[in-house]
């Protein structure tokens, strides 16, 4: 009895110091710093259940600082910015999507190795963004000299928002994949969703095709997350569901705030159509096989 316990805690601090090394320093001395205030709450019962609902709310919120500091700006700019400004106000955000972006590597926030993925992210999404806008799918105001066939630079720090959370998600919970499909099969998925994004356009549209094919392939596939004490799994097609749902919500607090607008809010804003959760739900298919790159999705120990 004694060896199996004395076992179990080397391999449970093994798994513990695994998964620090994936931290950045910052990260790190606040995980120590929680964990050292943490370990003197109830192991059991109610108490226990707070205290692990509360980490997990805290560190989803850490994973998000990038993009809930970025949907800040873009409310405080439509809120408190001059009109009469010599800076342009989308010239503003870009400047202050790129401060915050320096401030995440300089403070170590985020690893110049995730910077790469970022980086990946922010290119593939202003593409996007250049497409979309020409074809009339949204539109932004037309003040500024910092952008690219009329769409402001700081559009790309929108889905660059998406790959921060989702590099930092990875490595803030621990994530591990059961039955996860094999990265060529996601490869070929993601670029035929991001092929339709562009080709809908002209010939039919492909995307409920894509989500049933999303189905078949990660169908089996179930995260499991480390909180605090508490390991837990979801069907990883669950947390695409709900990932799409808050990047809907965050879309809707930007139109609202003027950042771009549809075109059925032209005469006045109105809810993001509920359609958009879809193609919210297929972009994450294409983030999380550009996050693979840094991160190789890997199993959980015991079943290694």
């Amino acid at each position: 009895m004694f060896p199996t316990r004395l076992s179990s805690l080397f391999l449970d601090q093994f798994r513990i110091l695994g998964y620090n090394a994936r931290m950045t320093d910052a990260e790190r001395y606040l995980e120590g710093r929680w964990r050292r205030i943490l370990a003197r709450t109830p192991t059991r019962g109610p108490s226990s259940w707070l205290v692990e609902f509360l980490a997990f709310g805290l560190k989803q919120a850490w994973a998000c600082v990038f993009g809930g500091a970025l949907l800040a700006v873009i409310v405080a700019v439509r809120l408190w910015y001059p009109s009469d400004a010599a800076l342009a106000r989308n010239d503003f955000l870009t400047l202050a999507a790129v401060a915050i972006q320096v401030v995440m590597v300089a403070t170590r926030l985020e690893t110049w190795r995730e910077l790469r993925v970022i980086v990946l992210f922010h290119v593939v999404g202003t593409v996007m963004e250049v497409f979309k806008t020409d074809v009339g799918s949204w539109a932004y105001g037309a003040d500024g000299v910092l952008r690219i066939a009329g769409v402001p630079l700081f559009s790309g720090f929108m889905y660059a928002a998406v790959g921060s959370y989702l590099v930092r998600v990875y490595r803030l919970f621990d994530l591990r994949f059961t039955r996860y499909p094999p990265v060529w099969v996601t490869a070929v998925l993601a670029g035929a969703i991001y092929l339709n994004f562009f080709t809908h356009h002209y010939v039919w549209d492909l995307r409920w095709i894509l989500v049933a094919a999303t189905i078949v392939v990660f169908g089996r596939t179930v995260m499991s997350f480390r909180v605090f004490r508490w390991t837990g799994r979801m069907p990883v097609l669950v947390a695409f569901a709900l990932v799409a749902v808050f990047i809907w919500l965050a879309e809707n607090i930007a139109t609202l705030s003027g950042a771009w607008s549809y075109p059925d809010q032209e005469g006045g804003w109105q809810l993001v159509s509920a359609a958009k959760l879809v193609s919210w739900a297929l972009l994450m298919i294409i983030s999380v096989v550009l996050v693979t790159w840094v991160y190789p999705p890997r199993a959980p120990d015991d079943a290694e």
